[in-house]
């Protein structure tokens, strides 16, 4: 049986990183960070969204990210789903703030209700089988274009499957890119990797 433990961002530079997402977002230990000088270039196939119960806390997740040396890639707007908006963080990685609520009902608490983890892949139903057989509950299914898998309360990060070429327009970028994804998922089980390149290491290997 298989879950995701954690998420490790692999940046350039350690100390650069955790002072922009101590100041950006203030995730804690949801986050960990490691130094690395893959070579990667472009999309990197992934993106970290941070889901918040009003449209105030969305802008204020947004203004600190960019105070703290993030860059706009869609300005926070009003959707037929709600309110969000996407900004990249200095060492690359792509970050979404969104609500389902298009109305506030009082001032920002910057409370995180998920933290969630889209892998862009090129066959959603391809990979979303792999995962199943590595016992990964699914809790939403809709068809090739999107999964999200279960998680308990405890979770630090959900897991979820979207379509490489959507989730690049989603979040206002080109589909293409190449070389590593500078990220490391960890297992409560084995190490392995999945269809599109994503590296899954066992939990005490990722700590």
């Amino acid at each position: 049986m298989t879950s995701l433990a954690s998420v490790t961002l692999e940046v350039a530079d350690h100390a650069a990183a955790e002072s922009f997402y101590s100041d950006a977002f203030g995730l804690g230990p949801r986050l960990r960070l490691r130094a690395s000088d893959a070579q990667t270039t472009g999309f990197r196939g992934f993106t970290m969204s941070i889901t918040v119960s009003q449209p105030a806390d969305v802008d204020s997740f947004i203004e600190s990210a960019l105070k703290a040396g993030a860059t706009t890639l869609k300005p926070a707007a009003k959707s037929l789903w709600g309110y969000g908006g996407v900004v990249q963080a200095p060492d690359g990685t792509i970050w979404k703030m969104a609500t389902s609520s298009k109305k506030d009902t009082g001032p920002a608490t910057r409370a995180v209700d998920d933290l969630v983890l889209l892998l862009g892949v090129e066959d959603v139903k391809a990979s979303k089988q792999f995962y199943v057989e590595r016992g990964l509950s699914v809790a939403k299914s809709f068809g090739g274009k999107y999964v999200e898998f279960a998680s308990d309360d405890a979770a630090p990060v959900k897991l979820a499957l979207y379509k490489r070429k959507g989730l690049a327009k989603d979040v206002g970028v080109a589909e293409e890119g190449g070389g590593s994804h500078r990220i490391v998922l960890g297992s409560t089980s084995g190490s392995f990797t999945d269809p599109d390149g994503f590296v899954w290491e066992a939990e005490q290997a990722s700590a």
